[in-house]
């Protein structure tokens, strides 16, 4: 299992569950997958000094977190030496690390976007900016972290914006081009599925929260919570997002010569008549989606992700747990900006059928206790039958735990709620 976040530490803990596993290695993992005795932490990141350590330790499956080693090739270094590995290669990992590719792609196949043009010339992008009018979007091409878009509410903050990535070029290579596109109105969801490069397997659908602060307010972060299921998504709009976006996507990739292996996910924003349009293509699970969905899913992962490498996905049916799970994100002092690091982490509460605690911006100190050492740091899942009762579940978890400056939404699942509020 490759990478050190939340995502990985779920989807680790989730293999480490099947019948058919002798071993996992995480790489480099982190505090929680250190004290899981059913896994082993291993200090490579370089992708074709994992491609040597899969070989000499006779890995039979890797499975890839973030999307940084996929823009690196992993896939494509891995197969070279025929090993197994579940993700896409480079070049159809571009649906993440080029927003334009992206874009492009998405005009040329017909999927449902917002409107835009791409810029690497600062004049044109003011002049751009000023003849659209706020609210605007501005998107840095490359991979940023979770930090190249801006949603600017006002002309001064979209010119601001491209002003930081293209002139101040604060975001590196990642915002030598910008793209800027028109601003959608309506409610976000994640529609996830895994692809063998032909076959399509939909995960349960999941709705994460960007903003740092409760209502929605603050600054954009990689995401501070999630739920799943996602009840926007009702039956109707599933059959229709898979119709209209995930197989024209999977089919447009094959007919490009550049056919998709891995998990896609489709960032979808859904308007108020409920037609669905795609706000980005991520080629990796979400964070913090997957620490819900992953503990929902009922079928044994590792017999999941052989038919996916073995492109026999239609083979495959999923069982999910029946309830509802909410995923509270817990993220250090400064977070997103200046996250501090190397706060001593306590009340960490133990797994109960009802309540697990992902790790992510952890490890362990040198007497085995886990501190900070990244901006999002634990993500804290409560089980339950309704949304409520799973909100209360999680955030009891949540007031257990303690470590300096911690921050936290209190409202992670009010668009669901937000029904028994207003009372309606």
């Amino acid at each position: 299992m490759i990478g050190s976040g939340g995502r990985e530490h779920a989807l680790a803990w989730k293999l480490a569950q099947s019948v058919k596993i002798q071993k996992i290695y995480v790489a480099p993992g982190n505090g929680g997958t250190a004290l899981d005795s059913r896994l082993e932490n291993v200090n490579i990141s370089n992708p074709d000094e994992l491609a040597e350590f899969a070989i000499q330790n006779d890995v039979q499956l890797t499975v890839v977190g973030p999307e940084a080693p996929l823009a690196a090739g992993i896939v494509n270094i891995f197969r070279a030496k025929n090993l197994k590995i579940f993700g896409p290669t480079k070049e159809a990992a571009q649906l993440e690390s080029s927003k334009d590719f992206a874009k492009s792609f998405m005009e040329r196949h017909g999927i449902p976007t917002a409107k835009y043009q791409t810029f690497s010339d600062l004049a044109a992008a003011h002049k751009y900016i000023d003849e659209q009018g706020a609210p605007i979007v501005i998107k840095a091409d490359g991979l940023a972290a979770g930090k190249g878009v801006i949603v600017a509410m006002n002309l001064t903050e979209a010119h601001d914006a491209v002003d930081m990535m293209l002139s101040d070029n604060k975001l590196g290579d990642a915002g030598a081009r910008v793209v800027i596109e028109e601003f959608l109105e309506g409610e976000e969801a994640s529609f996830i599925v895994l692809v063998d490069g032909k076959n399509i397997l939909p995960l349960a659908t999941s709705q994460d929260h960007k903003r740092l602060l409760d209502n929605d307010k603050g600054p954009n972060t990689g995401g501070m919570g999630a739920y799943s299921p996602a009840p926007i998504v009702t039956p109707a709009l599933h059959a229709r997002v898979l119709r209209e976006i995930i197989t024209p996507t999977i089919n447009g990739m094959k007919k490009d010569g550049i056919p998709f292996t891995g998990f896609l996910y489709a960032g979808l924003m859904i308007d108020k008549e409920g037609n669905p349009k795609t706000l980005e293509f991520n080629c990796r699970m979400g964070d913090p989606e997957t620490q819900p969905i992953m503990s929902r899913l009922k079928s044994d992962l590792v017999y999941v992700m052989e038919h996916a490498v073995n492109g026999t996905l239609d083979k495959v049916e999923l069982e999910w747990d029946r309830r509802i799970a909410l995923g509270v994100v817990l993220a250090a002092a400064g977070y997103p900006e200046n996250p501090v690091k190397g706060a001593i982490i306590s009340g960490i509460p133990k797994e109960t059928e009802n309540q697990i605690v992902f790790h992510a911006g952890t490890k362990l100190d040198s007497e085995g206790k886990p501190v900070t050492s990244g901006g999002r740091v634990l993500c804290v899942v409560g089980l339950a039958d309704t949304m409520r009762m799973a909100q209360k579940t999680a955030y009891e978890a949540v007031e257990a735990i303690h470590f300096d400056g911690v921050q936290y939404r209190s409202d992670i699942g009010w668009r669901a709620l937000k029904s028994y509020k207003t009372g309606s």
